[in-house]
């Protein structure tokens, strides 16, 4: 979330010109220069290897992450480079949609291979990831053109309330999963006995932590801008220092689902190691 984006609606100045403040500037900086490696690293992998259609979902999610950061560039290069400014604006698509879209995606595919297996094993995976990936994309596409066009038009209560409804979706939905994968923790399947019923649980409670970590992720960095949204639709008015605990939480959370995967894959021995 750009927060210099947004303007007051008795400002006669458009958004993308907007003086940026030094923690803005150092978060969007902390962001390019350590996420656009780290995310590139993770689709690299993912495209190299063996596991494209098990990653499928991940591998998304960081080539949209790649976008953020180029749009953090942009943002840092807009009061030098005018032209920049609706790129800019556009892209905060990117932020608002595409990472709690996709970490839903990857919590709902967990939530069916848990609690509805023979469902999950009728479709074929890469199949079916590329359909929905696809219609995320659409999704995606169709909220920067809705950001670009209510940053523009200064309609902060619009632009507020249109974030704050989709973080509050994805949550409630990730939550379901979370709630769901949790109950079926708790039953043992039929005729389970011995080691099948270990490696089944063992399974059930991989899939439960990953949604866990998800959606306390989702939570650290969607809950307090969902707060300070409430207080703009409220007061009518934009205040900068209203989203600097969420700028510092989203910029935090977007390393967290990288981080996993490279330590999943064992891949951190390589920093250690340097």
């Amino acid at each position: 979330m750009n927060s210099t984006t947004l303007g007051t609606s008795t400002n006669s100045t458009t958004p993308a010109t907007l003086p940026m403040g030094n923690l803005e500037m150092c978060l969007f900086s902390i962001n390019f220069l350590f996420g656009l490696p780290i995310h590139s690293y993770v689709v690299w992998l993912i495209i190299t290897g063996s596991g494209v259609a098990s990653e499928f979902f991940i591998l998304n999610l960081s080539v949209c992450e790649i976008g953020n950061c180029l749009d953090c560039l942009f943002f840092l290069q807009i009061n030098w480079i005018s032209v920049l400014a609706p790129l800019a604006l556009f892209f905060q698509g990117l932020c608002m949609t595409g990472r709690p879209l996709f970490q839903c995606l990857m919590c709902v595919e967990r939530y069916l291979a848990v609690v509805h297996p023979v469902t999950f094993l009728k479709y074929k995976p890469l199949r079916y990831r590329v359909i929905c990936c696809t219609a995320a994309w659409i999704i995606i596409l169709v909220s920067c053109a809705v950001c670009l066009t209510t940053l523009m038009l200064i309609n902060i209560k619009a632009h507020t309330l249109f974030f704050s409804l989709q973080f509050l979706l994805f949550l409630s939905i990730q939550l379901f999963c979370l709630v769901a994968v949790l109950r079926a923790l708790k039953q043992s399947g039929p005729g389970e006995r011995g080691r099948e019923r270990k490696e089944e649980n063992h399974m059930k409670r991989r899939a439960f932590y990953l949604i866990l970590i998800t959606t306390v992720n989702m939570v650290v960095t969607y809950v307090p801008i969902m707060i300070s949204g409430v207080f703009i639709i409220l007061l009518n008015q934009y205040n900068l220092s209203f989203w600097a605990p969420g700028l510092v939480c989203f910029v935090l959370a977007s390393f967290v689902q990288p981080v996993l995967y490279l330590h999943r894959t064992r891949k951190l021995s390589c920093f250690s190691s340097s």
